[in-house]
């Protein structure tokens, strides 16, 4: 089901989630975004943790950042592990997925929000907008945001990567996810206890495996859509979405049986890109998975998940 942002007053969440009795955590997964994770934590921090009671916390995961990022998001008022130092005995890998996978284990919220930290033109309300089918439709388990692209054209279009890669691996091997405008979109909300049982890439992939994995398990119906209205971000180099889209193409393909009647269950790929020169670049490309949450003890056991 596609909603708006504002379908639910601050006031109506802030009932259902009392009488609900949940909890609720914004995590923010980061690397090297110094220059606007600070602005990100204090505005969300500002309207809905000091204004109002709709989060309960707010949680910046350091993804390896060579900069100030922790610092900042920290003087902003969040709470801020760095990724490798969260239950290190599991080990660690970058990337955003891992980040958002360890977050499991520093954040109490029965609903958590995911928000990117690159974040221009966008509003605190896309944290309400994003809780509002959860806190409402107790058959909704996971909620993704879309949203207008300013100064781009076609403003609702997904970015280089999603009409590329995305939407055509949709088109033929998802096409229960078709209606989505966004899947690969930052801004998404998940009950912890659904979370809990995906298997998470630890790269860019995560979006998209969340989505095909909880449509197979509980039907695309438990997955709801909110239009945010206007966001911006920092673009990336074609090169890197090369990778990116890389990680996306494995995580669709691990979860499809092919005609031999297997799925890819590698951990990294080769990618062999050129620029002016002689020699090729080759990149590896970590394609690697976390396995469910709940599956982890309390002493901790690592590996991945196909």
């Amino acid at each position: 089901m596609t909603h708006h942002w504002s379908d639910w007053s601050t006031e109506e969440l802030l009932a259902a989630k009392q009488s609900a009795g949940v909890r609720t955590s914004l995590v923010v997964p980061a690397r090297n975004e110094a220059a606007t994770v600070g602005d990100v934590v204090t505005r969300v921090r500002e309207a809905l943790v000091d204004t109002v009671s709709l989060l309960d916390e707010i949680v910046v995961i350091d993804s390896d950042s060579t900069d100030a990022t922790y610092e900042v998001a920290a003087d902003a008022g969040a709470t801020v592990h760095r990724s490798a130092e969260i239950r290190p005995e599991l080990g660690s890998y970058p990337g955003k997925g891992e980040a958002m996978w360890k977050s499991q284990f520093v954040t109490d919220g029965d609903l958590i929000v995911f928000m990117d930290a690159d974040l221009h033109d966008w509003d605190t309300h896309f944290v309400p907008g994003l809780l509002g089918p959860l806190l409402t439709s107790p058959d909704v388990v996971l909620v993704k945001g879309f949203y207008e692209r300013p100064g781009e054209r076609g403003a609702l279009d997904g970015g280089r990567v999603t009409e590329l890669v995305a939407r055509p691996l949709i088109a033929l091997l998802h096409p229960e996810l078709g209606d989505l405008v966004q899947p690969l979109a930052g801004e998404w909300a998940v009950r912890r206890e659904h979370l809990a049982t995906l298997s998470v890439p630890t790269g860019y992939a995560v979006e998209l495996a969340a989505l095909v994995d909880t449509a197979a398990a509980l039907s695309s119906r438990a997955i709801s859509q909110v239009d945010l209205g206007l966001r911006a971000h920092r673009h990336q180099a074609l090169l890197d979405l090369g990778g990116m889209a890389t990680q996306i193409l494995a995580a669709s393909l691990r979860r499809t049986h092919g005609v031999t009647g297997t799925a890819l269950d590698v951990d990294s790929a080769v990618l062999r890109q050129f620029l002016p020169g002689p020699e090729p670049l080759d990149r590896i490309i970590a394609t690697e998975e976390r396995p469910p949450a709940a599956t982890i003890d309390a002493v901790g056991t690592t590996g991945t998940a196909s």
